[in-house]
């Protein structure tokens, strides 16, 4: 089988197509087709290299299907050869039919069944792990980086495989793979630039990024690290827990919000326990999603467990809201809106210590990276918009109307 990568690939990608490396790091921007170009060359090199296997990674096992698994059965149909694969969903797994191969998918949810990965035919020697800036722990993927060994036959080799999204310049991925010269690292940037699949709507909207949010196109346009000075939440950490026992406390109450998107940007669910006594905030659920419609959003919603609930969404979207309601979801309502209600809503989320599962990795990318805009590099009495889809959600579950004006210069210092 012979794959023309002008064709079949595109352009941009040949040093990490050929690259034997043991560490391939791909930091990219949105629609720079990294995930996609991961995806055929897996595909392919497994069928050109007769005993490989392959291990995909992500830190919630559950976003796995909707993500990795999509995009190696879209490079399989691409490349012209669904007859030769076999795809289950339980267990998760793709199977190349003339051998017996196997792609092999896990979550760092579940650290038991890391420890315990097998293949029947040939050899496990290459990992991919798909939104690699999850791994907020650089311990977690040593033990997993250490769980790749044995001795290989010479036509293979051991390979991890990073995907990301930028990411804040304090996380462990550029210190570990972008600041130093190893000859064991690839590491690269790719743009949307280089992705000549899109469509001219499709780069319009970069080119609109460009000019009214200058600063979130730095980052999801031209790739670049995020930067970590004048983040808006310092009250928050990453804790595992449970909420069924938490919410047995006296006065715990659950809120659950909703941020409408669709194309660029993602519709977001959050579900949270209030302990306003306590003045804590235990972050146990979400989803986050782009091209999702509103029955789409209502049967997550079912399917998560929480038609009955009330759930506040966003009031610029009363229609979404009505379709949603008459979908079965009663209890939504919309948002309560007003004069600086975004500031309001971010004063009052700094007033409780958050706690957010290890699960809801999209709720630890934003309270990460949601920043206060600067002009003349003086923080500005507003934050940037992006990283706040979940944010949102979360104040309009929270929010109430306030009686007195708020207090700007303390709100800046909160978040620094």
């Amino acid at each position: 089988m012979q794959v023309k990568l002008s064709q079949v690939v595109g352009k941009g990608y040949k040093t990490f197509w050929e690259s034997k490396k043991r560490y391939r790091v791909l930091k990219g921007s949105r629609g720079s087709k990294k995930s996609k170009t991961t995806a055929l060359w897996i595909i392919y090199n497994m069928m050109k290299h007769k005993e490989s296997n392959t291990l995909v990674i992500r830190k919630v096992f559950n976003s796995l299907r909707d993500s990795c698994y999509s995009d190696l059965l879209w490079a399989i149909e691409r490349l012209g050869v669904s007859h030769l694969w076999k795809s289950t969903k339980s267990p998760l797994e793709l199977v190349y039919k003339p051998t017996g191969q196997k792609i092999l998918f896990r979550g760092l949810d579940d650290p038991l069944k890391l420890t315990s990965i097998t293949v029947e035919k040939g050899y496990l020697c290459w990992v991919w792990i798909e939104e690699a800036y999850e791994l907020m722990s650089e311990d977690a993927f040593n033990k997993l980086d250490l769980s790749i060994r044995g001795k290989l036959p010479e036509h293979l080799w051991k390979q991890i495989t990073f995907t990301f999204n930028p990411w804040n310049e304090k996380h462990w991925l550029k210190a570990r793979f972008f600041d130093v010269e190893d000859e064991d690292i690839l590491a690269l940037t790719t743009t949307y630039k280089i992705n000549e699949f899109l469509d001219d709507d499709d780069r319009k909207v970069f080119e609109k990024m460009k000019r009214d949010n200058p600063k979130r196109y730095r980052v999801e346009g031209e790739a670049e690290w995020g930067i970590a000075e004048g983040l808006i939440f310092e009250n928050w950490e990453e804790k595992e827990f449970d909420y069924r026992e938490i919410s047995k406390r006296k006065g715990v109450v659950s809120r659950f919000g909703l941020d409408f998107g669709y194309t660029n940007d993602p519709s977001a669910f959050t579900g949270y326990l209030e302990d306003e006594k306590n003045k804590e905030i235990y972050v146990f659920d979400e989803f986050y999603k782009s091209g999702m419609l509103n029955d789409e959003i209502a049967n997550q919603i079912k399917y998560m467990g929480y038609a009955k609930e009330e759930i506040i969404g966003d009031s610029s979207e009363q229609k979404s809201i009505e379709e949603i309601k008459r979908y079965g979801i009663r209890r939504i309502r919309p948002s309560v809106k007003g004069k600086d209600s975004v500031l309001h809503g971010i004063q009052l989320l700094q007033q409780y210590k958050i706690y957010i599962h290890p699960k809801c990795v999209n709720t630890i990318t934003e309270f990460s990276s949601y920043i206060w805009d600067t002009k003349d590099n003086k923080a500005l009495n507003k934050p940037v918009d992006a990283f706040n889809h979940i944010i949102d959600a979360m104040r309009y579950a929270i929010y109430k109307q306030p009686k007195k004006g708020i207090d700007v210069e303390r709100l800046l210092k909160r978040g620094r």
